[in-house]
């Protein structure tokens, strides 16, 4: 442990520079990834990487703490899409086919690890640095995902207190009664499948999606989707409750095959806002349709025009 309190000489020093300079033999990533990982405090708490120390902070380093730096990662097949970033956090538009995180039943390159063997991920758990949301794997869209410990802590607390606008873009089966909506059923854990989550299951909490029309196609809605609270699957699963599950969905669809060719459910993360959490700024990212989903809506429209 290096224990160092911030000299006149130093003040206004990043503390990842700081860092460098004082674990010896360690390199500037190397030290950006300890405070990352909250192994390094500034007045007894953790802080971003960004940080300009001032005169007389008290800095602890725990080098020795550090479990061993990832090897640096391939990119994976589908690579994110940076949105937004700076020193904090990072905006990314996530395809469909790449986990968020590593998980038991989803082993291999993931968004986290990604983001992790290039800097931009940091704080939380080794397995799913930065992350303060997920999406499902077939899922695509944006993530907002931390850089440092600091900025991942201010983050959940702001989604906890439901301070993270998310809306998502939804081709259903069928048509809703009404152009919008809101659904309120609890969700838990399905209690004849655990992969599976069910209206009222195990361990229910309250849940409500908010929906609206967008477009109405013959035989499928393209619906805009609003989270009010985030548990596991909940469009999926509230959807499929009404009557319109999500086209493609295999887990809460009607049928495993009824995907038109898109090959995974037609669920796609459009927009995110929230106020940053460090610097105040307003931040409003918008993801469009991906090339995939975009076709088969184009695709849906035409069934409905009449023959020339």
């Amino acid at each position: 442990m290096i224990e160092l309190v911030v000299a006149a000489e130093q003040a206004g020093t990043r503390l990842d520079r700081l860092v460098h300079e004082h674990v010896p033999g360690i390199s500037r990533a190397e030290a950006q990834r300890l405070v990352d990982a909250g192994l390094v405090t500034v007045d007894g708490t953790p802080r971003a990487r960004s940080l300009r120390v001032q005169r007389g902070m008290a800095v602890r380093i725990e080098p020795a703490a550090a479990a061993p730096v990832a090897p640096a990662e391939a990119a994976p097949a589908l690579a994110p899409r940076v949105l937004f970033e700076d020193d904090h956090l990072v905006v990314v538009d996530k395809p469909a086919g790449l986990t968020t995180h590593a998980a038991p039943g989803a082993p291999g390159a993931s968004l986290a690890s990604h983001l992790a063997a290039q800097g931009r991920a940091g704080g939380g758990e080794a397995d799913r640095p930065g992350i303060v949301h997920r999406l499902d794997r077939d899922t695509s869209g944006v993530l907002v995902v931390a850089r440092d410990a600091a900025t991942l802590a201010r983050l959940g607390r702001l989604m906890r207190k439901r301070g993270i606008e998310r809306e998502y873009v939804a081709l259903v089966q069928g048509r809703p009664p009404s152009r919008a909506g809101r659904i309120e059923a609890p969700i838990g854990r399905d209690p004849a499948n655990r992969t599976r989550r069910a209206i009222d299951g195990v361990g229910a909490r309250p849940a409500v999606t908010h929906f609206a029309l967008e477009e109405a196609l013959p035989e499928h809605s393209l619906l805009a989707v609003r989270l009010e609270t985030g548990r596991t699957h909940q469009i999926r699963v509230h959807l499929a409750a009404i009557g319109h599950p999500v086209l493609g969905d295999p887990v809460y669809g009607a049928s495993s095959a009824d995907d038109r060719g898109l090959g995974r459910q037609a669920l796609h993360a459009r927009r995110i806002a929230f106020d940053h959490p460090v610097t105040g700024e307003r931040i409003d990212v918008t993801a469009p349709l991906p090339g995939d989903l975009e076709a088969l809506v184009a695709a849906l429209r035409a069934e409905q025009r009449p023959a020339p």
